[in-house]
């Protein structure tokens, strides 16, 4: 008896004028009897149901259950801590105070790209670390300010300067961490972190290697002691103003070029001692990643013996040094966040949130491939989403994922997050015991740093020749965002970057072509031979049945017909049978493709037939315009060489969702080739189906079952093909078979325990059971009418296989061969 609220729903359906039963499916109670009754003897029967909204909606909204493993996933350190142990604890020491090391010196230089104090810097380092570990689902991450992201911040800063003159830049600097991390943050607790996805590699690449360029020229005056131009313009213009301003370089030049040069050659005498001593690689990797901190030192040290006295007179010092440096968190306070501050950077707030995401996701993916780990990309959005929120509050300014100091906590050995806090220690250090040495760090000591660390980012010649190997279009992408971050911004070079690579992806989505299919018989060779697979089954086992020909050692596979996959042209391919077509999809079947699927579909279709009757116009006037058919006087040409159009097989492997206008548009297709073959109508034949709402789609569109002819004069002639499978588990006859040998087992053990003599002789009675139960699988196997033998075991075996698919959908077949079965078997209904 129907429900409450199904009678409800039938009776607003009948007020609305909606037709709930519009299908004439195969299978209704309609038909009884005769060979399209959709049933199989030797097989159990099966009615696939249909999916439903209130099913999606079921499945899509979380439980309980997922809502507490939801909240239990925003805290992923609760997983580890617990099992904390002394041996992590001493690689975290170790790679947390070589971060920190690093991290002090990059973390003030990276402050002078972003137009802001050097203490800001030290602030972002301290919070990015101490805070990142709660949430982290990398160990080798390390946030905090980096030079790509500092330098969009300076840009952003200079630009609400102008519209705001007002405003302190520290202001604006946490005002664009606290909004842009709470962009971050949303996304991260709603779980988008696949929207990092949408990002491709080459734009990544070309992002990073055209910020390096930028960020490097533009401290060639600070390294070099140059004046008398700017060196925020365009980097190609800074280029030729440096070389214009040559004349003006001082003594400035000596501290940066010497420590740009000192830093490479560290770098490279650690590398190859490394190579020379293995045993003692670990020491040298250390000694090399103490360069910057060893570097900068030093250099302080020649500062102070040459400004030492210029400080003491407050003079204008030999040697531009940082200056006085605060101690203590001096700008700690709740952020002054206003209207008119976020609108002087909303037009810059989508480069920094994607400078956010693409560089801590980059990074932390190839990291967690490296160390065999996977990282949660949602889960970190909600890292530095909270990092950057709570960070303003001490005084920081957007940070996120450093690809150098990553790599360094990576070889140090860390083993956890809690590496971070070791580092925010070290910080905090430098913070309260440091900051009258600060005053002697030189600037053009930093602006090496800086050239040198950005110059790792850069991508080498040769990963550019992989891309060209790989994909040469892409290369094209990468050059032009490098040339237009070069030749205009960095802003300007990630949007470039991204709309390109999105345009290619539509290109390719609406251009997609499929493929026509042509069935080839293959062998599998070994050696300078065909393998026959009979001969090796019977060595393999002497008493099974050996396959026949076309069984195992012949099989049938299906290939595009035009050899547009680099198959061997020598194949001749041509359609499995005149007038049936197998079409392959290449890339879904969406509203961007549908079309132009459909267009080379049926274009194909009209070269390769002719119309099942030539006099369907009995008069010129009612044939259509595009088909005017001969001049007055002359007859209709008929095509004999031309079969008719009988059947379609499409093959769904690559399509996983279709829509609205797919589906239209293939109801279109199906309209007009029907009345192509008129008075035949043409069978659509599905394989490869993988999604239950595109069977329902396609069942709703009229697809899937057999469409009775006009006069239904080939509904009793037409032969559904189904195809079968073992149910296995407790009913197959290899389960049956194992339960009978495990209870003689236990029936002989039990023998020999009672009666220690007869155990030889129940071993043998086990084994001549075993013989005989393998002797009758065998024989149930042979007489099977499944596979291809007669006798009486047929009805033993029947309980035991299933149909696949299901019986209310016949035209949807497992695989192509199954559709290829289906389509031949009905040919024959079709006219000639």
């Amino acid at each position: 008896m129907a429900s409450t609220a199904t009678k409800i729903g039938h009776g607003a359906a009948k007020v609305l004028g909606i037709d709930l039963h519009y299908r004439n499916e195969t299978g209704s109670d309609r038909i009884t009897r005769g060979e399209s009754v959709f049933s199989i003897d030797s097989a159990d029967s099966y009615v696939e149901h249909e999916p439903t909204a209130w099913e999606w909606l079921c499945r899509t909204l979380p439980d309980g259950k997922e809502m507490r493993e939801y909240v239990y996933s925003l805290f992923p350190f609760v997983h580890w801590i617990t099992r904390y142990n002394f041996q992590w604890l001493t690689g975290d020491l170790v790679a947390g105070i070589t971060v920190g090391a690093v991290v002090v010196p990059q973390s003030m230089a990276y402050a002078k790209l972003a137009n802001l104090p050097v203490e800001f810097g030290l602030y972002s380092s301290f919070m990015g670390v101490l805070i990142y570990w709660f949430f982290a689902t990398s160990k080798d991450i390390t946030i905090g300010p980096v030079a790509v992201l500092s330098t969009v911040t300076g840009s952003v800063i200079l630009k609400a300067e102008e519209r705001l003159p007002g405003v302190p830049r520290d202001i604006v600097a946490s005002s664009l961490a606290i909004i842009s991390g709470a962009i971050v943050l949303f996304l991260g607790l709603a779980r988008l972190g696949w929207i990092v996805d949408l990002i491709s590699l080459p734009a990544i690449s070309a992002f990073m290697t055209g910020s390096a360029i930028n960020i490097a020229v533009g401290q060639v005056p600070d390294l070099m002691g140059l004046s008398g131009f700017s060196k925020r313009e365009a980097t190609y213009k800074v280029i030729i103003n440096c070389l214009k301003h040559l004349g003006t370089t001082n003594l400035n030049a000596s501290f940066g070029l010497t420590a740009l040069f000192l830093l490479y050659l560290i770098r490279w005498t650690c590398g190859f001692l490394a190579k020379r001593f293995p045993s003692r690689a670990k020491m040298f990797f250390f000694l090399n990643t103490l360069r910057t901190a060893f570097v900068i030192l030093l250099y302080v040290l020649f500062s102070y013996l040459v400004n030492r006295h210029h400080k003491a007179n407050k003079t204008t010092p030999k040697i531009s040094t940082i200056g006085s440096v605060p101690r203590g968190f001096k700008h700690a306070r709740v952020p002054h966040i206003t209207t008119d501050i976020i609108s002087s950077f909303a037009s810059e707030l989508p480069s920094t949130v994607i400078v956010l995401l693409i560089e801590h996701i980059s990074i932390a993916k190839s990291f967690g491939r490296i160390n065999n780990y996977t990282i949660n990309p949602s889960q970190e959005l909600v890292a530095i989403g909270i990092t950057n929120c709570l960070g303003p509050f001490l005084g920081a300014y957007p940070a996120t994922g450093s690809f150098s100091r990553t790599a360094i906590k990576s070889k140090a050995g860390v083993r956890t997050p809690f590496a971070g806090v070791i580092t925010a220690v070290v910080v905090l250090l430098a913070i309260y015991a440091l900051p009258a040495m600060f005053w002697y760090i030189p600037n053009a000591a930093l602006s090496a740093v800086i050239i040198h660390a950005v110059g790792d980012l850069i991508t080498p010649p040769n990963t550019v020749y992989q891309f060209w190997r790989i994909s040469p279009l892409e290369v094209i992408i990468f050059f032009a965002g490098v040339f237009v971050t070069i030749f205009s911004s960095i802003e300007n070079g990630i949007y470039t970057t991204v709309s390109v690579s999105a345009a290619l992806f539509l290109f390719r989505s609406f251009k997609a072509r499929g493929r026509f299919m042509g069935k080839a018989k293959i062998h599998s060779v070994i050696g300078d031979h065909i393998l026959d697979r009979t001969e090796e089954n019977k060595r393999e086992s002497p008493n099974r049945r050996s396959p026949q020909e076309g069984e195992d050692s012949v099989r049938n596979i299906f290939l595009p017909i035009d050899h547009h996959d680099g198959s061997n042209p020598l194949i001749e391919l041509e359609d499995p049978y005149p007038g049936i077509f197998i079409y392959r999809f290449s890339e879904g079947f969406n509203y961007p493709n549908a079309n132009h699927y459909l267009d080379q579909l049926t274009e194909a279709i009209f070269k390769k037939t002719r119309r099942t009757n030539p006099s369907a116009f009995n008069r010129p006037g009612d044939r259509p315009w595009n088909d005017p058919g001969p001049r007055r006087g002359k007859g209709i040409p008929e095509p004999e060489d031309l079969p008719t159009l009988k059947a379609i097989i499409l093959d769904m492997s690559s399509v996983n969702n279709v829509d609205l206008t797919s589906i239209q548009n293939l109801i279109d297709v199906r309209n007009q080739l029907d009345k192509y073959a008129a008075p035949d109508t043409v069978d659509w034949h599905f394989s490869n189906i993988n999604n239950r709402w595109t069977k329902r789609a396609l069942a709703a569109a009229g697809f899937g079952y057999y469409s009775p002819e006009p006069d239904n004069s080939g509904l009793h002639r037409w032969k559904p093909i189904f195809s079968v499978a073992e149910l296995g588990g407790s009913d197959s006859a290899a389960a049956a078979a194992e339960a009978t040998h495990n209870k003689r087992l236990q029936r002989s053990a039990s023998q020999a325990h009672a009666d220690p003599e007869a155990a030889h002789g129940g071993a043998k009675a086990v084994e001549d059971g075993d013989s005989s139960e393998e002797a009758s699988l065998n024989k149930q196997l042979e007489y099977s009418k499944a596979y291809g033998g007669t006798g009486q075991a047929r009805k033993a075996k029947a309980s035991r296989k299933a149909v696949v698919q299901g019986l209310n959908r016949p035209l949807f077949h497992v695989d192509v061969t199954a559709a290829l079965d289906s389509a031949l078997a009905n040919a024959q209904r079709k006219s000639h």
